[in-house]
């Protein structure tokens, strides 16, 4: 079975590009930038050379070329201009749209040599703030609009989470551990979204702080544990999907009487769900972004 999209529908070029359906095919009528297949009801179809037609377009487009200019370019023409501004400005939207081709076509040699290329002129957080993260949204929005199917998550996620390893194992070599105080990184039952808790582990293993990464889908009775290891445990976690909406106020009641009242210690929450919390604990932290948390610690 060949898992590789080739075939797209207009619709899967909007979410790609950003390039709302109407305008691909005002650009195709008005400039013939694509010739797309067309089945038995007159629906247009789009193959994978069109997509990366588009996402050229759409970067060279959003530096301010105009459609009527792009459209002029030979396919040779327009791909060199694209190199020669992403080697100029080191362009962050540009490696995002080479993530996303590579995505599709389960393209490895595609994403390490964008990497490598952006790891010329940036810094490992650079990259996961400027590229990464974007780039983790849109697919979140790719999923949810059913323009990708799991595989194509688990594949550039699972190459992302390489990268994050290797960094990972040399920060490792820098740090002298202690029992005194620990970050403990976890994420609760049936949560499964990882990559933001590994980064946090990175970026807390740079600033020399000791850690404990456990992972996905701790039980908090395991997590209890803890205290009777370390003299103060600074948890942090990741509420993504888990605990439903429903459920994350009562998770945090149960956290705070088992784990945090009448000790030093304390949780850190980042992810879409702490959107509802609404108990207020002094020692609970509820953050909308990596960057915050870290100024915090």
């Amino acid at each position: 079975m060949n898992n590789v999209k080739t075939s797209f529908s207009v619709k899967d070029l909007e979410n790609l590009s950003g390039i709302k359906a109407h305008t691909i095919r005002i650009w195709e009528k008005r400039y013939s930038i694509f010739s797309p297949d067309r089945n038995e009801n007159n629906i247009r179809s789009y193959n994978s050379d069109d997509l990366l037609k588009l996402l050229n377009i759409t970067f060279l487009n959003n530096f301010g070329y105009k459609i009527s200019k792009i459209s002029s370019l030979s396919t040779e023409d327009m791909n060199s201009l694209v190199k020669q501004i992403y080697s100029d400005k080191n362009s962050s939207s540009l490696a995002i749209s080479s993530f996303k081709f590579a995505m599709f076509n389960f393209d490895t040699q595609l994403f390490h040599e964008t990497y490598a290329k952006l790891a010329e002129t940036k810094s490992f957080e650079e990259i996961f703030y400027e590229v990464f993260i974007p780039l983790l949204d849109e697919i979140g929005v790719l999923w949810q609009t059913a323009t990708l199917k799991p595989i194509h998550e688990h594949f550039i996620s699972a190459l992302i989470r390489q990268k994050l390893y290797t960094v990972i194992e040399e920060a490792h070599q820098q740090i002298k551990y202690s029992r005194k105080k620990v970050f403990v990184l976890y994420l609760p039952m049936n949560e499964i979204h990882e990559l933001g808790l590994v980064f946090i582990n990175y970026l807390l293993l740079k600033k020399g702080y000791s850690t404990l990464y456990l992972g996905e889908s701790v039980p908090m009775e395991d997590l209890e544990d803890m205290k009777q290891y370390f003299d103060e445990v600074h948890f942090i976690s990741y509420f993504t999907v888990q605990p439903l909406s429903e459920d994350v106020n009562a998770y945090l009641e149960q956290f705070y009487q088992t784990i945090l009242k009448d000790t030093p210690n304390r949780l850190y929450v980042l992810g879409k769900q702490i959107e509802h919390v609404t108990q207020k604990y002094e020692s609970v932290m509820c953050y909308s972004e990596i960057q915050n948390l870290l100024l915090d610690l």
